[in-house]
């Protein structure tokens, strides 16, 4: 009797990418085009145009790429276009591209051979460094493995949604995007996902993130303040389920925000008297100065025990 033929391969995960924008911008071409020039085979991608003032601009942009599918709404937010995006795929794995970050060809399949690799992994992140508007390198890499969910909650390294693919069946069992966060929304869904399972690592360099004068993330009033929020709702979250163990973790996270705020105040403040130095510019230097004491007072001495190792 002749032996059965070998079962067919499993078929490789689809993929759903998921842009939202409500602005296109001149460095949406070049995201989408990363998109279009990775080498894993099986990618859908559903871009979210989320009340932009020229649609058809967006649309003479997007139309240069095949495959790709825009849905177009009323102004709602990023974490509701990001939710309403992800509603009209149907991939397994899902990774969100922002229309001013790049990827690397490789990043796709790197990642989705991590998950492959750790059935247990819920969400696989990878190596991502900072470039300017040109795609300059400005800060290279740092980010390193972390050992559970303690170390993520704690924020010890960059692990944000530009370098994340998430299983879809843990985004949906953790509720997707809050629709209320406007910043920040990608801390509480990798919040929420480090308690549903482990986190695999890429090590390698595979997302180019753009750093310039049109980011949200320059806003540093704005998102030390949504950061400090998402977090502090995490801390009461466990607090009012005993799990004390956490309560010390978002502590320790509240802790870095504090530093993070005061350190973006400082640098604000310095650009501030860069310049020729008048009474307005010495005004706004000192302002940033006074908004960090308010909202870190604590930030200098947190400083000092981690450069003492206390």
């Amino acid at each position: 009797m002749s032996a059965p033929p070998p079962a067919p391969a499993s078929p490789a995960p689809l993929v759903s990418v998921v842009v939202a924008t409500d602005r296109g911008g001149p460095h949406l071409a070049e995201a989408l085009a990363s998109v279009r020039d990775q080498t894993y085979p099986r990618i859908e991608c559903v871009l979210v145009d989320d009340g932009s003032a020229d649609p058809a601009a967006l649309r003479a942009i997007t139309d240069a790429f095949d495959g790709v599918v825009v849905h177009r709404q009323s102004n709602a937010g990023v974490s509701v276009a990001r939710n309403e995006g992800v509603r009209h795929t149907s991939g397994e794995l899902l990774v969100f591209l922002d229309d001013d970050d790049r990827w690397h060809p490789e990043r796709v399949a790197r990642q989705v051979a991590a998950l492959a690799a750790r059935p247990d992994a819920v969400v696989a992140y990878c190596g991502m460094r900072t470039v300017d508007e040109l795609g300059h390198e400005l800060v290279p890499a740092d980010q390193r493995p972390v050992r559970d969910a303690h170390d993520v909650l704690r924020r010890g390294t960059g692990i944000i949604l530009p370098n994340v693919m998430i299983r879809r069946a843990t985004f949906l069992r953790v509720g997707g995007f809050h629709p209320a966060f406007r910043r920040a929304q990608d801390l509480d869904l990798v919040l929420k996902a480090a308690l549903e399972g482990p986190f695999a690592f890429v090590p390698e360099t595979l997302v180019d993130y753009r750093h310039h004068p049109g980011n949200n993330t320059r806003r540093h009033r704005e998102l030390a303040r949504s950061i400090d929020h998402v977090v502090r709702l995490h801390r009461w979250n466990a607090r009012e389920r005993g799990r004390t163990d956490l309560v010390a973790d978002h502590t320790v996270s509240l802790a870095a925000n504090g530093r993070f705020a005061a350190w973006s105040a400082a640098r604000a403040a310095r650009r501030r008297l860069a310049g020729p130095v008048g009474a307005v510019a010495v005004g706004a230097a000192v302002g940033e100065l006074a908004w960090a004491l308010r909202f870190a007072p604590g930030a200098p001495v947190s400083w000092l025990r981690r450069r003492l190792g206390a």
